[in-house]
């Protein structure tokens, strides 16, 4: 006897298969259920969705069999499946690509002996499990959060400042939980890899009683095996805490009861390949499916929670706390080292001084102030972090006799000068050439670079600092991290250890080192030339740089007993701009009640609700011609919501080509987001039909980008 499953397979959304395909079974199997099946001439993974009625001969011709299925592999839960589900209709995505880009490939490679070795449990010694020993104390203000995040059920936003302390928050959150339910997992996200390291290293630390085994990674720098390892823990239940970047928020995790998101605002949670999902909302959502399916499966205990930190929360979060839909913990209060000594020491956050670089020497890179104030840092012992978001040597290399620029010939950008190994990179299309000897246009000698980066200025400090000695006599020693420092495995966490060692007294950096870090000997964060998102066309461009600088700045004074002499030094052109007024006085809310009151005059996010329409061809034309001609067809059709959203003409993206191929985008706007969302979906169909028509051949793809982080 046959069986007809629908299974859902990778497929992206332009192919036009949005839902599962039919394949025949000789068995009944269970939703949630991983095969292997014929598609084409491949075999691929697939995830059967459904069982699907008996359709007779027809299906019995036309529908393929299964290849395979993963035997012993328990099935995906229908709270997964929900979610998937929910992610491919709201980010408008098929399912199967949504559904697949959440499994370890290497699912498909192995056999039932091979799945079935791999899914042992671990055996944990559980002689030594009690109590969690040596808590640190808490302070009044982590001791009220908590009380107050277990006493409401809402999602919570913990507002806490930088060095507040709120990783201990999560970790008692976490520890009460599994507490509560040996079976419960935890799921803790942050934003990027490079923090995922020491923040497992602490959570394996506190929770070491568990056995190591249980606290797993989740993130992209993993290799094959390693996420197929992790993945299947957290899938068993074998991993109760598990620890990534925002591809973790869509694993398996059959008894998920906390969420943690944090650094909650990072923009780096919105994925902008494929399915462009938010990571942080997804992590409400997901609480929400997984209480209502506890509630019935496991109660008391049944209720995932979420818990969203940051010291300069998204406005979208910040205004749902005012609204009510969001419970608001407050953690205003600095915490200092001395508070795993049971000690009450309170830290400060820095004085931020702004340096007006129009009354600065002409052409200046460090103002002689800072420079001055770099300089008693070093003698004392004391660390600086210079932070520019800016890597390679210079933006631009130019002849000044015929003005040529060392511009990418494959993208409508510069490529970045890198000194170290004389090159022009371009960071866009990654295409790179040997540093010419001479101008390509008028053969001139005299090429130069323009404008400075990262290694740039590492140079240019140590010219600065020279004769600059620390304490012991020796001279100032410099390290740079940036994402060329850091290309080689272990790089990133040895230049850290170095840092945390002391043997580092200026570190320069992009904004990889901005956030997250906990530098105990650091006393002086100086930004430079943060100007340029002050005057964006990006509407979102001012609530970045105002994190991104709270950010940096909370590098400064972590240690209690050097807080009082931590400073932030900001040069910039426009000292009086509001922003940075709000940044001396450490002032989020004024901050986030100025720019509120901005976007709800412009119907911006969150009190309204966007899209973007991307094309991509070989001509600025075809793009363009494509997404003005979707909204033409779609006119006279009068869509579901069609009568709420407002389409903008196409315009060329900002990096309008890149690696030869050209971009163009298309701006909607809608004041409901069901309205937006019913006429996304019943856009679908005719973005289909315009794409086949004739003159749009060349089309390479199309894709819709809900809630979009940049425009």
């Amino acid at each position: 006897m046959s069986y007809w499953l629908g299974v859902v397979v990778a497929t992206p959304a332009h192919s036009g298969i949005a839902g599962p395909l039919t394949y025949r079974s000789e068995s009944p199997l269970a939703p949630g259920t991983l095969v292997r099946v014929p598609l084409g001439k491949r075999e691929v993974l697939g995830v059967v969705w459904e069982l699907l009625p008996d359709a007779g001969d027809l299906l019995e011709t036309q529908a393929r069999p299964l290849a395979g299925v993963l035997d012993g592999l328990t099935p995906l839960s229908a709270t997964w499946r929900k979610l998937v589900t929910f992610t491919a209709s709201y980010y408008q995505r098929s399912l199967g690509e949504v559904a697949l880009a959440a499994l370890p490939p290497q699912l498909r490679e192995l056999s039932s002996l091979q799945l079935a070795r791999r899914l042992k449990r671990p055996v944990v010694d559980t002689s030594s499990m009690q109590e969690i020993n040596n808590l640190i104390a808490l302070s009044a203000q982590q001791t009220r959060a908590l009380a107050e995040f277990n006493a409401d059920r809402r999602p919570a936003l913990l507002f806490g400042a930088t060095g507040s302390g709120k990783t201990e928050v999560y970790l008692r959150a976490a520890a009460e939980v599994l507490a509560q339910d040996p079976g419960a997992q935890v799921l803790v996200m942050v934003p990027e890899i490079n923090l995922t390291p020491q923040l497992q290293a602490r959570f394996e630390a506190r929770f070491a009683h568990l056995g190591k085994e249980r606290v797993v990674a989740m993130h992209s720098g993993l290799t094959p095996a390693q996420r197929l390892k992790s993945w299947l823990a957290a899938h068993a239940g074998h991993a109760r805490l598990v620890l990534g970047t925002r591809m973790a928020v869509l694993a398996s995790l059959p008894n998920l009861r906390l969420l943690v998101v944090d650094e909650e605002h990072d923009p780096s949670y919105k994925q902008q390949e494929g399915a462009r999902y938010s990571a942080r909302d997804l992590a409400v959502y997901r609480a929400q499916l997984e209480t209502g399916q506890a509630a019935v499966a496991a109660p008391p205990h049944g209720a995932c929670r979420v818990l969203l930190g940051s010291a300069t929360p998204s406005l979208e979060s910040w205004q749902a706390t005012i609204t009510g839909r969001y419970q608001r913990l407050t953690m205003s209060d600095r915490i200092g080292s001395d508070q795993a000594d049971g000690g009450a020491y309170l830290g400060r956050l820095p004085t931020v001084r702004r340096v007006d670089m129009n009354h600065q020497p002409k052409h200046s890179v460090i103002a002689p102030p800072l420079l001055a104030a770099m300089a008693e840092r070093v003698a004392r012992g004391e660390q600086s972090l210079i932070f520019l978001n800016r890597r390679g040597y210079a933006p631009v290399l130019a002849c000044h006799d015929c003005d040529w620029k060392s511009e990418c010939p494959h993208c409508s950008a510069y490529r970045v000068f890198h000194k170290i190994d004389r090159t022009l990179r371009c960071h866009h299309c990654g295409f790179t050439e040997r540093v010419p000897r001479a101008c390509q246009n008028c053969g001139n000698l005299d090429i130069a670079p323009v404008g400075r980066g990262t290694e740039r200025l590492e140079e240019h400090l140590a010219e600065l600092l020279t004769g600059v000695l620390r304490p012991d006599g020796s001279a100032a020693r410099i390290l740079r991290i940036d994402a060329d420092t850091t290309r080689l495995k272990g790089a990133l966490e040895s230049q850290l250890a170095s840092v945390h060692a002391g043997e580092v007294d200026v570190l320069v950096g992009t904004q990889m080192i901005a956030k997250g870090h906990d530098f105990r000997h650091i006393t002086l964060v100086a930004a430079l030339n943060p100007d340029g998102a002050l005057f964006s066309s990006d509407f979102r461009a001012p609530e970045r740089l105002f994190s991104l600088l709270m950010q940096a700045g909370g590098r400064a004074g972590r240690d209690a007993r050097q807080s009082e002499a931590s400073e932030m030094w900001v040069q910039t052109f426009h000292p009086d701009h509001p922003l940075f007024a709000a940044l001396k006085q450490h002032d989020y809310p004024a901050f986030a009640a100025q720019q509120l009151a901005e976007r709800h005059a412009a119907g911006l996010s969150p009190f309204g609700f966007s899209a973007l329409l991307r094309a991509e061809a070989r001509t600025q034309e075809v793009a363009q011609g494509f997404l003005n001609a979707a909204v033409t067809l779609a006119q006279p059709l009068q869509l579901p919501g069609q009568a709420q959203v407002t389409l903008y003409p196409a315009v060329p993206m900002t990096i309008q080509r890149v690696a030869n191929i050209e971009r163009a985008q298309m701006l909607i706007e809608s004041p409901s987001r069901t309205a937006l969302q019913r006429f996304l979906a019943a856009w679908q169909p005719v973005l289909f039909e315009t794409r086949r028509q004739g003159e749009f051949k060349s089309l390479i793809r199309w894709a819709i980008d809900v809630d979009p982080i940049a425009i």
